[in-house]
């Protein structure tokens, strides 16, 4: 994962930010992370420019109070597994959210999405498998969940520039690709390497 590896600085940032947030409730946080996913995944399945960048919009707004629930809740002393649960259970249900409205609207062919749904999926559960099973989170890989959001993000914008003076599309090996299909080709492909190399070391440290 390339942004957990700036996990120290970007606490740094957060602490303060959360700070100022510590009156409200830690999972109500977490609701409105949920709010964006879905409004995001909407946006993406309308897939309008404007839709388009709107889906950045709330994919950033949902990777921010993704960010602050657990934050707030160090902060506040009213961190739990209660809380870690509903989190993680979160984060899935928006990742399907998201990932599910770019798969089933104009964004991007299914089976590419289905790929990548399957990939990113796949990839959070062996790292929380892993927890599960005693060996402790593992966030190895080059498919994390910061790294998707932020290309959930970027992507997106770029999407709006392209189509706006040329085209999103390209022509790779004889197929027409957009770019969301290049972007979730990567979550399919890299998403499925990370679960099986997270696989792989849990299976060795349960040796």
């Amino acid at each position: 994962m390339v942004l957990n590896s700036y996990r120290k600085e970007a606490d740094s940032i957060v602490k303060p930010i959360a700070g100022k947030m510590s009156g409200i409730e830690p999972n109500l946080l977490s609701a409105f992370s949920m709010v964006f996913a879905i409004l995001a995944g909407i946006s993406f399945y309308l897939g309008d420019t404007l839709f388009v960048l709107l889906g950045a919009i709330f994919v950033l707004s949902n990777s921010f109070f993704d960010a602050m629930d657990g934050r707030v809740a160090k902060l506040t002393g009213k961190a739990s597994l209660k809380g870690d649960f509903l989190d993680h259970a979160i984060d899935r249900y928006a990742d399907i959210f998201i990932l599910g409205g770019i798969t089933l609207g104009p964004l991007c062919s299914m089976p590419i999405g289905l790929l990548a749904m399957i990939g990113v999926l796949m990839t959070s559960y062996m790292g929380t498998q892993a927890q599960a099973v005693g060996v402790g989170r593992d966030y190895g890989g080059v498919a994390g969940r910061a790294d998707r959001l932020l290309l959930l993000i970027l992507i997106p914008i770029i999407y709006v520039i392209l189509e706006s003076f040329y085209t999103s599309s390209f022509t790779i090996l004889n197929y027409e690709l957009g770019i969301f299909d290049i972007l979730m080709l990567w979550f399919a492909v890299a998403g499925n390497i990370t679960a099986v190399v997270r696989g792989i070391k849990t299976w060795k440290d349960l040796d």
